[in-house]
């Protein structure tokens, strides 16, 4: 049985209680919404597929507990991802100020090279804001992080948010794979007399950033405004 999708990708979303992980991913993954605060107990995930130039992407979602009780049992998910999704409150600075501790985690834990988006949740609770558009962007910025905000009650942001790290997965592998194959290519023209190797390669796992450093630069951001 052939398989519906082109790439399968593992993102894992972490951050601080109650800073609205689970309502994010149920909006990405369902449209849906509720008031209700249920805490996660360990760690749950949710698929979904989306299109990406014309290639069929399969998101495996990972919705880790923010509570320190369960943080061994989280961070052992963290090794395979291919992209992390750190998620605060904007109307919480604690939750904010906390990331640090999260990148420290990914740091220990997660592929070096790894994809990371600062998501900032709440954004349409104005007057309870208590971290600003710009602490957000910059943060994001110094940390080689992209940086969204969103709002899983209204939905502004979530799509786009997700749709960007799968962009930025697929962009990393795609360069993988055409610098495999150009290898590939010269190793068997020179053992064969100049002969040319149409072979490529998917690779999909653990990548090495070349050259070091380099990241996103916050790159692209979306700001959220109450409609």
């Amino acid at each position: 049985m052939s398989k519906n999708y082109d790439y399968l990708f593992k993102i894992v979303m972490i951050g601080d209680s109650a800073v609205g992980k689970t309502s994010v991913l149920t909006r990405f993954a369902n449209n849906n919404f509720s008031q209700s605060f249920i805490a996660t107990i360990g760690i749950d995930f949710t698929m979904r597929t989306i299109e990406l130039n014309g290639k069929k992407v399969k998101l495996q979602v990972w919705d880790t507990a923010g509570q320190e009780r369960f943080r061994t049992i989280t961070t052992a998910y963290y090794r395979g991802a291919m992209g992390i999704v750190l998620v605060y409150d904007v109307t919480d600075a604690e939750s904010f100020d906390n990331i640090r501790t999260w990148i420290s985690n990914i740091d220990q834990h997660a592929s070096s090279d790894v994809e990371k988006l600062l998501l900032a949740n709440k954004c349409d609770l104005v007057d309870e804001r208590a971290v600003s558009v710009e602490r957000g962007e910059k943060f994001a910025a110094d940390n080689q992080m992209r940086f969204y905000e969103c709002s899983a009650k209204t939905g502004q942001g979530v799509q786009e948010a997700f749709t960007q790290i799968a962009r930025d997965i697929k962009a990393k592998l795609d360069r993988r794979n055409d610098e495999s194959a150009g290898a590939s290519g010269v190793a068997a023209g020179a053992g064969r007399g100049g002969g040319n190797s149409s072979k490529r390669r998917f690779l999909i796992g653990r990548l090495r950033r070349p050259g070091g450093g380099g990241g996103n630069g916050g790159g692209h951001k979306i700001k959220c405004s109450l409609l």
